[in-house]
């Protein structure tokens, strides 16, 4: 992913207002991101755990720049014990490293309270995990036929599958 600066994130939010935009605290450490690593950007807000925000760009290269902010389900946490798999990146985490994360539908339909869910890892770290550049608590990804790149693609397309829905206005 090419470095994004604070105000072209800020302003690719579709589903909150300007003002919710400006107000939205960037990643911890956004200075030492690790580009060449991420297929989007996704964190965690540190003042507010419940929140989430995701930035990725919709086609590779100048494609449009799409950011959603995310809340993390109130449903019960987890057992560490059962694992899940991110409907993302295809990792399985332990019960408490994937979390159901609602966004608000753009436009009027996410006025009126409409959303949209997805599971997927608590950290949002999801292309570090693709990449082998952090683990789950359950250590290893499974073997699977596809190439590190492919792994790559089926990533963003389950992603861009997710941004379609939050996006669109029909």
């Amino acid at each position: 992913m090419e470095p994004l600066g604070e105000k072209e994130i800020r302003a690719s939010f579709v589903n909150c207002s300007k003002g919710e935009a400006r107000r939205l605290a960037l990643p911890p450490g956004f200075a030492e991101t690790p580009w060449d690593d991420l297929d989007f950007l996704g964190w965690r807000d540190p003042k507010a755990p419940e929140r989430g925000y995701v930035v990725a760009r919709r086609q590779s290269g100048a494609g449009e720049l799409v950011g959603v902010a995310l809340r993390a389900s109130a449903g019960a946490r987890r057992s560490l014990l059962k694992s899940s798999i991110c409907s993302v990146c295809v990792t399985p985490q332990a019960g408490s490293g994937i979390t159901l994360f609602v966004a608000p539908r753009a436009g009027e339909a996410g006025r009126q309270g409409n959303s949209v869910g997805l599971y997927i890892c608590a950290d949002l770290a999801c292309s570090l995990y693709v990449r082998g550049r952090k683990t789950s608590a359950l250590a290893r990804r499974f073997e699977e036929s596809l190439s590190p790149q492919e792994q790559n693609e089926r990533t963003l397309r389950n992603l861009h599958g997710f941004l379609d829905q939050v996006s669109a206005t029909a």
